[in-house]
């Protein structure tokens, strides 16, 4: 099993926390509120408390923050982050899901990267997933999948082992550059909810054919 940090406090970091956690990871809870923190890692049950801007536990460190500041985050933490595996779990759409908020030619995943302390290794995952989905897990039998896109493969098999511990599906899409493509699914489910599905209780997965 995986040594986890989980930077935040919202929905994704709950969900994720408490999948870990079952899948027996040792889990630790990084908030600025330390009250709010305390309280979460509580309500988990086996979640330890970090201490926001110090050396994060976990080998691998989730950053479950949105994503305007995700960046901001890893600068602040700086070498700390050296030798971690980072999870990128953002969607850097605009606020009226039309767009995004970064460079045509680039991800949020990559200007993460670039954010990243050398040594540490970005990978994408996560982000297709709405949190409330992740926190049910597997529906009418059939496994949730979760895409992932990093350049380093020892990063990615280390991340993959970890979706799996949480009873879900990991599927390999490529290089770092492949974030781009997974964050523009996380926009087409949210015109599927918007504009069809009028819902967010579902998921994209693989259905394999013979």
């Amino acid at each position: 099993m995986s040594s986890i940090s989980i930077i935040g406090l919202g929905n994704v970091a709950r969900a994720l926390a408490a999948r870990a956690l079952a899948g027996g990871n040792a889990v630790e809870i990084i908030g600025r509120n330390p009250v709010r923190t305390r309280e979460l890692a509580a309500a988990l049950g086996g979640a330890t408390v970090g201490t926001a801007g110090a050396a994060p536990a976990g080998d691998i460190v989730v950053l479950a923050v949105p994503y305007a500041g995700a960046a901001a985050v890893v600068r602040e933490y700086g070498d700390a982050l050296q030798g971690k595996v980072i999870i990128d779990v953002t969607n850097p759409v605009t606020p009226d899901f039309k767009g995004f908020v970064i460079p045509d030619d680039s991800s949020g995943a990559q200007e993460i990267a670039q954010a990243a302390p050398a040594g540490a290794h970005v990978v994408k995952a996560f982000n297709t997933l709405f949190s409330h989905v992740l926190a049910v897990g597997p529906a009418e039998g059939r496994q949730l999948d979760v895409f992932i896109a990093g350049d380093d493969a020892q990063a990615k098999a280390r991340v993959s082992a970890f979706v799996e511990s949480l009873g879900l599906r990991a599927w390999d899409t490529g290089d770092l550059f492949m974030a781009r493509a997974l964050e523009n699914v996380g926009l087409l489910e949210l015109g599927l909810m918007n504009h069809s599905v009028k819902h967010a209780n579902f998921s994209l997965g693989i259905t394999l054919l013979g």
